[in-house]
């Protein structure tokens, strides 16, 4: 039996699907991971889902990484058709941002570590993002920030300093701001340079250690439950 077929794609040298690609393989999904700038392919047509991952980059970033473009045509083809859709920072704002949403670059508030991500109502009724419970911590890094979601999406999380932290367009095409398939054992590996630039990274690092149990628990609970979509697509 085939299975299913998950694109994911990469758009930050170094970045990858790390435990998100773990549990889709054990859920019987095929994750297909490709790099941005290697090419993408044209259309979704062989996929079953996709994933959009993160990158410090603005949506529409093309003299930087001009496979944005090509990348923007597959999130409109998957909004068109309700494609069972995760976009994780970067990814998100791009969806949003495609969608006629707004996306503002180095606005708001930094996040830089473990946060609690607190579910609305929409949410907690989600799917995927009720895997959440109420809330969980989840792992941040962002510098930009999606501040308007795009007419008719619904907002599903947010966090203390960021409202826009998850959304939804459809049924299964979600965005967010936050990191499932970062652990704490990412923070651990922050290089010498990246933790001296960060304001304590010692209470950083302490506060994804405490957490670490319910964020894996939640993150792996959405990737299932988007497996689990993904399968029924």
């Amino acid at each position: 039996m085939t299975k299913p077929r998950v694109l994911v794609i990469i758009n930050w040298e170094g970045g990858g699907p790390r435990r998100l690609a773990t549990w889709l393989e054990e859920e019987g999904i095929e994750p297909v991971v490709v790099e941005g700038k290697d090419g993408l392919p044209g259309s979704l047509d062989g996929f079953a889902g996709m994933v959009l991952l993160g990158g410090g980059l603005m949506p529409d970033a093309f003299d930087k990484a001009p496979w944005l473009r090509p990348e923007r045509e597959l999130a409109q083809q998957a909004i068109d058709a309700d494609f069972p859709t995760l976009g994780i920072c970067l990814g998100g704002q791009l969806i949003a941002d495609v969608a006629g949403g707004e996306v503002r670059e180095n606005f708001g508030p930094p996040e830089r570590g473990s946060y609690m991500i607190t579910t609305t109502d929409a949410g907690l009724a989600d799917p995927v993002l009720g895997q959440l419970g109420s809330g969980a911590p989840m792992i941040q890094n962002h510098r930009d920030m999606i501040t308007r979601l795009p007419d008719g999406a619904q907002l599903l999380a947010s966090s203390e300093l960021i409202e826009n932290q998850a959304f939804r367009i459809g049924l299964r095409v979600r965005g967010l701001q936050f990191h499932p398939e970062s652990s704490v054992e990412n923070i651990r590996n922050w290089s010498p340079e990246r933790q001296a630039a960060a304001d304590d990274y010692p209470a950083i690092l302490a506060r994804a250690e405490e957490n670490d149990e319910a964020n894996t628990k939640a993150a792996e609970g959405m990737i299932r439950a988007f497996a689990a979509e993904v399968r029924g697509a």
